[in-house]
């Protein structure tokens, strides 16, 4: 009598932990990896095909069956064909009556139809349950297992069980569902995988115009200049010498970019008396880009590193450091050390060194594997005070670097500024309104407002 009991209870132990059957239509592609993937998270998987025959392209372990007998052995089916085969599945749909369809497809162009193909599935199959997934995820990092860069997982659809269930399903294989609300969603999610960089287009465009713009800029003062008035060609200052004065400028300005909308935004906020009025549009899309903006200046920085490194072993160096040397042995004299310029190029040195130092590490805590291992706190601080920090410390390497050469008539030939004095302009901008709005003045109203008090609530109570 109490062996039923504990043989019920094993049972149902067993059964509990075993993983339903999932049927997939289609062989192809992304339907294999889908597969394979699955399996290794130990799904059982079915195969509806019109041939029903085992092909060597398909993964070890799962069955292929006609259309209408996979469907009937799985709750959850994915449909991994094109949209315009989709009219085969009229035939099923008493089948599919009451099925999870899960649409993986996408499109060759943005917005190619007027109707997502989610949308579409479910008018076609009106008893059917659709559920839009997986289609930011390609079949090679699914079958390669390389995901670092895809974990997360679109997820849209009108009924809530069915899309937990394909939520549980994302969790299983290792990735992270993100919950895109009903099927109108659809659309937008299609259109991801075929959007190239649009969080970078902006960052992008402007680091290439400011790029234009100052290396003709130097290029009309360290070369045409010259070559004007004293008829030196110092043409090959565009390899090296103005490459190296375009770098670092254009690190500090997107550097100085990346904090600007904040302070407009806290200025907007101190205006307005309320955290709950939108930003303007240009000023949304601004902060969405700050990391991007961050990571390009980053990579200038880079290159100037890269280009003071190698400035030793310039030929023109090296012929002025031997000339130099050769006329105080033909006067027989020894300039003596300044120091005063040999503090300031220590200094110069050092606040570059420390300075590329936090940019570096701000650039590293950006990376979704260091940000999803510290907490908001923590992420904050780095990205603000060490952020700000960054930006006074390149500001001071600038400064130092020109020192009092801005005051020099020779500074400004044809009657324009050094490269340097331009690249100084929005960075100082933002510390001095940054260092205003520390003031007690406008740091506590402006805390208050983030904390949610309003100078002019709408419902009073």
């Amino acid at each position: 009598m109490n062996s039923n009991p504990s043989n019920v209870m094993a049972l149902t132990s067993t059964t509990s932990n075993k993983k339903e059957t999932v049927c997939i239509f289609g062989t192809g592609d992304f339907g294999r990896a889908l597969a394979y993937k699955m399996i290794q998270s130990g799904y059982s998987v079915v195969f509806g095909s019109r041939q029903a025959q085992i092909s060597s392209l398909i993964p070890k372990g799962a069955e292929v069956l006609s259309h209408t007998e996979a469907a009937q052995k799985a709750p959850i089916i994915f449909i991994a064909i094109p949209r315009q085969h989709y009219n085969f599945l009229l035939p099923l749909a008493e089948v599919l009556h009451g099925k999870v369809l899960v649409d993986v497809s996408n499109n060759l162009k943005l917005n190619q139809y007027s109707q997502s193909n989610a949308e579409y599935l479910a008018q076609l199959i009106p008893g059917a349950r659709v559920v839009k997934a997986f289609n930011t995820v390609s079949a090679w990092a699914l079958q390669s297992g390389t995901l670092d860069a895809s974990r997360q997982v679109f997820v849209c659809g009108d009924d809530k069980k069915a899309k937990q269930m394909v939520m549980d399903i994302v969790r299983a294989l290792g990735l992270t569902p993100l919950d895109q609300g009903s099927l109108l969603a659809a659309q937008e999610i299609e259109n991801y995988p075929l959007q190239l960089f649009p969080m970078w287009k902006f960052p992008i465009f402007l680091s290439l115009g400011l790029t234009v713009f100052f290396f003709f800029y130097s290029l009309i003062l360290d070369v045409i200049y010259p070559y004007v008035n004293e008829k030196k060609d110092f043409s090959f200052f565009i390899a090296i010498s103005i490459a190296n004065r375009i770098s670092p400028i254009l690190a500090l300005i997107l550097l100085a970019l990346v904090y600007l909308p904040g302070v407009l935004a806290a200025i907007i906020q101190l205006y307005r008396g309320t955290k709950y009025s939108r930003f303007p549009d240009w000023l949304d899309k601004w902060m969405l880009c700050r990391k991007q903006l961050g990571l390009v200046a980053l990579a200038f920085a880079f290159l100037h590193v890269l280009y003071t490194l190698v400035m030793p072993i310039r030929n023109y160096v090296r012929w002025r450091v031997n000339g130099r040397v050769i006329s105080q042995v033909l006067n027989n004299r020894t300039d003596p050390l300044n120091n005063t310029y040999a503090w300031l190029s220590d200094s110069y040195l050092a606040l570059g060194i420390l300075g590329f130092f936090l940019f570096v590490l701000l650039g590293i805590t950006s990376l979704p594997s260091v940000s999803n291992s510290v907490n908001w706190r923590e992420f904050r601080f780095v990205q603000s005070k060490l952020g700000y920090l960054t930006l006074i410390l390149c500001t001071a390497h600038t400064l130092v670097y020109g020192g009092n050469r801005f005051l020099y008539a020779s500074s400004y030939r044809w009657y324009l500024p050094n490269a340097y004095m331009l690249s100084l302009i929005i960075p100082c901008i933002v510390l001095v309104v940054k260092f205003v709005l520390v003031f007690p003045c406008l740091d506590k109203p402006l805390t208050r407002i983030r904390q949610g008090w309003e100078r002019n609530p709408r419902y009073s109570e």
